[in-house]
């Protein structure tokens, strides 16, 4: 059997509705560059970023919990090729597992030389501190904030 490929193009532009929880977690975001998760009253686990339900029991989420702003690193990425709507390359992105929360946030890793692969590999390695930065002017997106090594 013969494997195939097919380029597609997929540009899509359209507004989400966040709902009452991912308003709220933009706001603190933006009005006051806070990272908070929702904890699951059965459990005990605090989703980051916050969800309404539990993604284990299913059961409502009910308690603001702040997060961070310290870190580690859960696993992350080296990008050196252009993808459309995406900074320009070379830029790291990843999750961190911040300090309070049970789940990972995905963000941009900045203040890290990306010429060299290997060595900024081994600066970003699973497990690494690091802290949020915030920017100075937020507009309530994932791209109010950053991590740094610690």
């Amino acid at each position: 059997m013969e494997l195939m490929t097919r380029q597609e193009t997929w540009n899509i532009t359209y507004n989400h509705a966040l709902g009452e929880t991912a308003s709220w977690f933009y706001c603190q975001l933006r009005d006051h560059a806070k990272i908070h998760g929702r904890r699951c009253a059965a459990t005990g686990r605090v989703l980051v970023p916050p969800r309404s339900f539990s993604d284990q029991t299913l059961e409502p989420t009910t308690e603001w919990v702040e997060v961070g702003p310290g870190g580690r690193i859960e696993t992350f990425t080296i990008v050196y090729e252009q993808f459309q709507n995406l900074p320009d390359p070379p830029y790291a992105f990843g999750y961190v597992l911040l300090d309070g929360a049970d789940t990972a946030l995905g963000g941009f890793f900045k203040g890290i030389d990306l010429t060299d692969p290997a060595k900024a590999a081994a600066r970003l390695k699973i497990g690494t501190r690091v802290m949020t930065r915030f920017a100075e002017k937020r507009i309530g997106d994932v791209l109010d904030f950053c991590y740094e090594l610690a």
